[in-house]
Order: structure tokens, then sequence, then C-alpha cells
């Protein structure tokens, strides 16, 4: 018999190590050749790592949360023959989180802490208890203790206490609470919660927040709102969504909001960028490839819906509906999660009435969809009910004016507002 070693492969161009989210795996157990044996995370997506051949799992280096560099160890298999140990190189090391992160070094499980005083946990409560003291005796307490019970609606007279001359301590106050005793006024008292619960930020949790903080660190945001009225627009939706046939998807408002920032994009390129803010260029793109921002059961996803300036408002339609399937499924490929010069950020129904959106690094803008209310809007001669959506969009202050923010915000509003304008070719 002899061991293989398994290195973590190089998964995907320039990437130069990874985040172990994943054992599918144990010590001592057997896999056959392509079993899935881990899951890694890049920047950019969750990678399955098969095995090359049968065995027997030995060793598996390292533990969830740990980021590993291209060409590591990542696990040793058992197997019939020589196996490629001699081969192996000097082990490369482990690419520990940094020490500002050490919630990333635990195991991937919450773990309840409790500050329970063991003593409280231990002793007797009934001990703990004690008939109403005598009308104008004053119980025995630290000043402490005293505004704890006070915090909590206890009264000290109903505390027997357990230090000398009967001095309550903050064990016999944490026993009263356990107890859930009644207070002087009968009230039932409710034990506070002292429970703590530690999270590791692993997985695609940590490159959201890793992803928030470098675009709120590196990029002076400006956020624009304005309101816009979408009664035509719904109107119009509704009669497509009516007549679309069998194979077509049905309309949100989104394929719309793709095609007149298209629309707005061909008047003003400049918002349709990437920012190398360290070699101080912009990368103005003539296709336009729009992150669409996808809420799954992992986190924050954004599937990038590419050319949207060569597609139709079915074809966007379609396209987003794939791949918000695909993200929330997680078969999203690494090309369909990259790649866009340009975000929209919706909640649908639970948008609120204004948003800060932050930008997609290294992105220049961002739209973001509030929700729709029916509102009454003065036409003049009278209030007639509206429907109503703010837009909430940021941009990149460095190289984005607020005025050219302003103008592009207003021909998206114009385009909605006048639907059929959307549809009008030069």
């Amino acid at each position: 018999m002899g061991e293989f070693v398994i290195k973590l492969p190089d998964v995907g161009e320039g990437v130069a190590e990874a985040e172990l989210v994943e054992w599918l795996v144990e010590d001592g157990q057997t896999v056959r050749e392509d079993d899935v044996l881990a899951a890694v995370m890049t920047d950019k997506a969750t990678v399955e790592i098969p095995a090359p051949t049968d065995g027997k799992v030995i060793w598996r280096g390292g533990k969830i949360g740990d980021v590993l560099a291209v060409g590591s160890p990542l696990i040793k298999l058992e197997v019939a023959g020589d196996g490629n140990a001699d081969e192996m190189s000097a082990a490369a090391p482990v690419a520990k989180a940094e020490e500002t992160e050490p919630v990333a070094q635990q195991a991937p499980e919450p773990i309840e802490q409790s500050s329970v005083p063991e003593a409280a946990q231990t002793s007797s409560l009934p001990a703990r208890m004690g008939a109403p003291r005598a009308e104008g005796e004053k119980p025995l307490a630290s000043p402490a203790v005293r505004k704890r019970a006070l915090d909590g609606g206890i009264d000290l007279r109903r505390v027997a206490g357990s230090g000398p001359a009967g001095r309550i301590t903050h064990d016999d106050l944490e026993a009263y609470f356990q107890a859930g005793t009644g207070s002087a006024g009968g009230a039932t008292v409710r034990a506070p919660n002292t429970s703590v619960k530690d999270i590791p930020v692993i997985g695609l949790r940590r490159k959201i927040a890793q992803k928030m903080a470098t675009s709120k660190s590196r990029i002076p945001h400006i956020t624009y709102v304005d309101e816009i009225d979408m009664t035509e627009l719904e109107t119009l939706r509704g009669q497509l969504n009516a007549a679309r046939k069998p194979e077509q998807p049905k309309l949100t408002l989104l394929p719309f909001l793709m095609r007149a920032m298209a629309v707005a994009i061909a008047e003003q390129p400049q918002l349709n960028s990437i920012y190398d803010d360290e070699a101080g260029i912009v990368h103005q793109h003539g296709g336009m490839h729009m992150g669409v921002a996808a809420q799954t059961s992992n986190g924050l996803v954004v599937p990038v819906v590419k050319h949207v300036e060569a597609r139709g408002l079915w074809d966007c339609a379609a396209e987003v509906a794939r791949l918000a399937e695909a993200a929330k499924n997680g078969t999203a490929g690494r090309d369909e999660l990259s790649g866009s010069t340009i975000t929209i950020t919706s909640l649908g129904k639970m948008g609120g009435l204004v948003t800060t959106p932050v930008i997609n690094h290294p992105e220049v803008a961002i739209i973001g969809v509030n929700k729709m209310r029916t509102l009454p809007q003065w036409d003049g001669t009278a209030f007639q009910p509206r429907q109503m959506m703010n837009l909430s969009s940021s941009f990149d202050h460095r190289v984005i004016d607020g005025w050219d923010a302003a103008v592009f915000i207003q021909k998206i509003k114009s385009l909605l507002e006048t639907p059929a304008m959307i549809f009008i070719e030069d």
C-alpha cells in the first residue's frame, strides 16, 4: 500500500489561493475515483475537488475556513501500489486567515457559551429563594447587585442571601432569575438570556464581507435618489404578460430597467466602466454586462447578463430568469458570476423607500430599485392614484460627477415613465 497526496489544484486563472468551505469525506472513509472530496471557494466561485483515484482517506489538510495556497497538500489517500508520496515536494504552507479574523479559524458550527456562573448551575435553586423579608428590613447587597436587580425588576426582599449575614450575591440573584420567581407585585420574572453564539464568518459570507469592505473603503460614494411614475410601464407590462407566448418568461420590472439603462448608457458610456484605481485607468466598456444582485440561501451573489446592449426585452427576461435559478441552486459557473460592468440591486417588495447601494467594486455605478407604492399625484386639476417607485443609485465620485449621475438617472426616469420610448431604435 502507498500514500497518494492530492494537492489543491489551479482552480482558475490568476487564483493563488482558495478558502476551504466544505469537507465531503471523513478520515478513514473509502472513496472512489471522481468522488467529490471537498469544496473550496475563490473570489469568483465555489469549486469541487474530485478524487483522482480510489483510496482511503488518512489525512485532511485543514479546517473549514482555512485559506489554502494553490499546490498545498489538501488530502492524503491510502492506495494500492506505491502512490505518489515520494514525488511530493515540501508541503506548501497553509495560509491561515489574518490574526484580526480569529472567528474564521473556528469550526463552522455555532458554539453556545453561557455566562451563568457554575455555582448557579449546580446549586439548589429552592435554597436561594426565601419568604419576603419583614416589613422595613433592608436586604444586604452590593451596589452592583442592587442595580442588576433594579434592571431586572426584582424586589431584593424576596431573594434569599447566601453571603455573610444574609448578604445577597450575584449567584443568589442569578439563581432567582433562573427560577423565574414572581416579584413582589406578582408579575412573572423572565430569566435573562445570557448565551452567546460564535458564528464563523466563512465561505460566501466572508467573500461578501471582504467585497463590501473593499468597496466602501476605496470608493467615495455619491447616492442619488429620484421618484419615478411607473403607472404606464406597469400597464404595458401587464398587457405584454397577458399576450406572451407559452415559451416566453413572465416579464418583471428588471428587463425594462435593463433596456432603459442600455439606452441611457449609449448617451453616457462613462457610466459603463471599470476603474483600476491602482493604475489610474478607467476601462470604458462598449459591451454592457449587467450584474443582477440576487439573494440566495447562502448569501448575496451577482450573476451577470452579458451584452445587454444586444438583447431585446424578452431575451433579457429569459436570461435573468435562467441566471437567477442557477444562482439559487448553486450551479452558476465562474463566467456567469464575473465580468459585470454595471449592477442592478433590488429587494423587490421589501425594497423600502430609500436605500444606499454599495457599488460592486471596481465598477463605477449601481442602480437600486425600491418598492412600488400607489400614491396620490396632482395632475393639475385633481389628485390621481399613481404607482410610484424610487430609484436609489450610487456612483464613484472620483470619476462620475454629480451632474452626470443626475443626467443618467433622469434619462432612465424619462424612459420608464414613457416606456414606448424604450423600443424606439435610432
